[in-house]
């Protein structure tokens, strides 16, 4: 009769320890998720804030370069206009300065005139989107073959679709600081730019002859960063590769929506 009474007071004790076990177990795991939900939730809320710091930013810069796009073809495009009328007045009425010289003067301010009211509207969110990626690119390269700057190609590949437009004008200034990248420091003879399509990215791959730099000592540069971190914002996959006297390269995977 003992033993038997003994025998349920062990299975007693055990369905006790077993069911506080349970219990502890059961209290871990809920504590474990809720830490892990909490956790969760705080890193969705710092990459909604970053993403809308990121946003806020983008469009002070597009309003600044807006602006800027303004004065170049409201303000100074009309002074050189005025000065340029000026000038073909002073052509037909000078009698002591060589005409050809007069001539000359007046088309190199109408070149100026020209380039001022091209570059006015690549700084212009709204004239890219009127203009769509392609062709705010082939503009873009076109501005930079007039000027001699170096000879530039475009090569379009795959069947053209649209962007939504806040990614157009990002993959439009991502490829604009990298080309004033080109154009102030490569040093180079000639630009290439491939757009393909397919049917589920666009992989846009940009690449000069010229000097090249050591990407790791440039980390800290601005518009790398700039370039960065407006491809994370795209979610497309980002890669720029140079190495001294190779030249530079920037590959962007875009992935359609």
């Amino acid at each position: 009769m003992l033993e038997k009474e003994e025998i349920i007071l062990i299975i007693y004790f055990i369905v006790v320890a077993v069911f506080i076990i349970v219990f502890v177990v059961a209290f871990v795991l809920a504590f474990l998720r809720r830490k892990n939900k909490l956790l969760l939730r705080q890193i969705e809320n710092q990459q909604r804030f970053e993403k809308e710091l990121a946003d806020a930013q983008i469009e002070i810069q597009e309003q600044t370069l807006k602006n800027i796009g303004w004065e170049l073809h409201d303000n100074i495009g009309q002074l050189l206009s005025v000065a340029n009328m000026q000038l073909n007045v002073l052509t037909s009425r000078s009698t002591t300065i060589p005409s050809e010289e007069l001539k000359e003067t007046n088309g190199v301010i109408q070149k100026t005139v020209q380039e001022v009211r091209a570059l006015s509207k690549s700084l212009n969110a709204d004239v890219i989107l009127k203009y769509g990626l392609v062709q705010s690119i082939a503009n873009e390269l076109r501005r930079f073959n007039r000027l001699n700057f170096l000879k530039a190609q475009l090569e379009v590949r795959g069947e053209e679709c649209s962007l939504r437009n806040e990614d157009e004008i990002l993959i439009f200034r991502i490829l604009q600081e990298f080309l004033s990248n080109v154009i102030k420091h490569a040093k180079a003879d000639n630009l290439f730019v491939t757009l393909t399509y397919t049917s589920k990215s666009l992989v846009i791959k940009v690449e000069d002859d010229g000097i090249g730099f050591d990407v790791a000592t440039e980390q800290g540069n601005s518009g790398l960063h700039t370039m960065e971190s407006r491809a994370r914002l795209l979610h497309a996959a980002y890669q720029l590769t140079s190495a001294k006297d190779e030249g530079t390269k920037l590959e962007l995977k875009y992935p359609l929506r």
